[in-house]
């Protein structure tokens, strides 16, 4: 790979990835070795089990069996262990905590063991997670049926080596930053469950406030008395995204796509809450962006009067997969979406459900506008701190 960087500060030396790990493998695919994937067991990690935030996406952990795991040894994860995406996507990087053990991999991503005594696992993983080297990592990629990078490629990365002090230092800062936005991640989590679970009540179970167990036969079923049945199209404006994914490197609006934020821009198209569904690529994943936005036209938008943090909740209830068309290509059409049988109720009852949840969802607005702020903040110290353009004092060092 290119070198990283002409320069290191005093005290620091230049070295590679491959000096400073006591291991770099990578894992394999079950079915060749004549396994199975399994509905409970080890945990198994793919590339796209990771987030290009440097954290664990759990629900698309698949599972093996003990057995298989046996059998795939020398790809048996460790915690601490650094995991970095060799095929496909290129660069995703995640520590490996206890939490997720006993876990396993497969071969699109590299298991790099740090030595202990020689470099702090954390700072490892920074040092990954800096966008520079990213670039790096994808200048050195072979084109195949797929793009990939070896691993002889990723223990000759080049990494600068401060004194274990100064590592510990760096690392601390920057996790700092992150143990922040994890927590707000976490309250979010638990916000977007709380607000599912009254929707579930109110919507699903008809038990709202004031509900007198009077039904009326429609064809979605049975659905209380002043409710009415329709399709989402007949209720619901729905168009295509407008951005052709031109980003700014310094961009502070965000920009979504198919699977959720994809860059930054420094104008919008969108102006507070819309409802997105992946239309191309990623079909059928939901997003609720809070704030002023620009969306991709490989996505679908809800955009009109409706409070749309109920269409939201109501879209996570439906089996929107069902609306996916096309082999070649999966896609999901405005057409297809409009189909889509909704039951609305009476605006009292939608008035009351808004007074509910609207301040859930500022709080999560709020929530995801720190994310952000604090994200930015991580991303503009991390390639400083790592270059050793900005110097941690002696008393930051203890």
């Amino acid at each position: 790979m290119p070198d990283q960087i002409s320069t290191i500060p005093k005290g620091w030396k230049m070295t590679t990835i491959g000096k400073v790990a006591d291991k770099i493998t990578k894992g394999t695919t079950p079915t060749t070795i004549g396994g199975e994937f399994v509905k409970n067991g080890i945990n198994f990690i793919k590339a796209e089990s990771i987030s290009d935030y440097g954290y664990f996406i759990k629900n698309k952990f698949s599972y093996i069996s003990q057995g298989i795991d046996d059998k795939m040894v020398r790809s048996r994860l460790a915690e601490n262990d650094i995991l970095f995406s060799i095929a496909g996507v290129i660069g995703r990087v995640v520590m490996v905590p206890k939490h997720v053990l006993p876990a396993n991999i497969n071969q699109a991503l590299a298991i790099i063991r740090p030595t202990t005594g020689k470099i702090y696992f954390k700072y490892l993983f920074y040092f990954l997670f800096d966008p520079r080297q990213k670039a790096l990592a994808n200048s050195g990629v072979a084109q195949s049926v797929q793009a990939n990078v070896n691993l002889a490629q990723v223990g000759s990365i080049e990494i600068n080596l401060p004194p274990l002090p100064e590592q510990h230092a760096i690392a601390a800062a920057l996790s700092s930053l992150d143990d922040k936005i994890e927590l707000l991640r976490e309250q979010n989590k638990t916000l977007e469950a709380t607000s599912q679970a009254i929707f579930k009540e109110w919507f699903v179970n008809f038990n709202f406030p004031g509900a007198t167990g009077k039904m009326t036969n429609s064809e979605l079923g049975k659905i209380p008395v002043g409710w009415r049945a329709g399709k989402l199209g007949d209720e619901l404006k729905i168009e295509y995204g407008k951005s052709d994914k031109k980003f700014d490197a310094n961009g502070i609006y965000p920009v979504y796509g198919a699977g959720g934020i994809v860059g930054y821009s420094n104008s919008t198209d969108y102006k507070d809450y819309q409802v997105i569904i992946g239309c191309r690529g990623t079909c059928g994943n939901i997003t609720l962006a809070y704030e002023d936005s620009k969306i991709t036209h490989n996505s679908l938008i809800i955009s009109n009067h409706w409070f749309k943090p109920f269409i939201y909740l109501f879209l996570q209830k439906v089996d929107i997969k069902k609306a996916i068309t096309g082999s070649t290509q999966p896609q999901i059409t405005i057409g297809d979406l409009s189909n889509i049988e909704i039951t609305i109720p009476p605006k009292e009852i939608a008035d009351n459900f808004s007074e509910i949840i609207t301040p859930i969802f500022k709080k999560l607005k709020n929530n995801n506008s720190q994310i952000q702020t604090l994200s930015a903040l991580r991303d503009t110290l991390l390639p400083k701190l790592m270059s050793g353009e900005l110097r941690l004092n002696k008393k930051d060092e203890q």
